[in-house]
């Protein structure tokens, strides 16, 4: 396999809801859950999200877990014009871990990134980010083996859709926030339930008022 163990985290409400409508995400599940998120992080070689979620969420991906970890995952952007903020979290983590922005052509905004510090990769295709592409490259370029995705829900959807989903880790917090609340995966645009991407649950565990699933994909 010339790609990366892809792992996927979601955080979701009961109804696979990953933020209200106004955007509002912190927190949706407890403070369990999310400690076992950042054990998940320094188990990885990497941390990948979208650009959306870099801008809106402002996060720093390093694992913030007690003894501290003897090194920091790699932390991973894709965004298809290197439109993320130089002045946020990810850029302050620098001394502790890179920061690697891979995007579908070189320009003005790549070369702003770079010069901020990030590592910089071209993953040249007329749409968007090609997330096969950049898999590859990520283990071509910098021998990545393992990556956990955090957000958003396109990511996810691109990456379930490219059936390069090796596991998911799902945390579920007891609420509700129906179909005005952002999903926690994208529209896939299947037209049948025989062609919906199918995963076998491996493991169910409590976490105070939240439940964490482990699924595997199913070849």
């Amino acid at each position: 396999m010339d790609r990366p163990h892809v792992t996927l985290k979601l955080a979701t409400s009961l109804d696979g809801r990953i933020a209200a409508a106004s955007g509002e995400s912190r927190w949706i599940t407890g403070e369990a859950a999310r400690a076992e998120v950042q054990k998940l992080r320094a188990a990885h070689d990497a941390v990948m999200i979208g650009a959306g979620t870099a801008r809106s969420d402002n996060p720093s991906l390093l694992a913030r877990v007690e003894p501290p970890a003897t090194r920091q995952p790699k932390r991973v952007v894709l965004a298809k014009s290197f439109n993320i903020p130089i002045d946020g979290r990810l850029f302050d983590g620098l001394d502790q871990s890179p920061l690697i922005v891979l995007g579908a052509a070189p320009g003005p905004e790549s070369a702003r990134v770079a010069r901020a510090g990030a590592m910089i990769g071209h993953i040249i295709n007329d749409g968007p980010v090609d997330v096969s592409l950049a898999l590859h490259a990520l283990w071509r370029e910098w021998k990545i083996v393992s990556v956990l995705v955090e957000g958003g829900g396109q990511l996810a959807a691109s990456l379930i859709a490219a059936e390069v989903v090796d596991r998911l880790e799902w945390f579920r917090s007891p609420i509700v926030l129906g179909a005005e609340g952002r999903p926690g995966v994208a529209a896939l645009m299947l037209d049948t339930l025989a062609a919906a991407p199918s995963f076998r649950r491996v493991a169910l565990r409590e976490l105070g008022p939240d439940i964490w699933e482990s699924y595997e994909r199913v070849s």
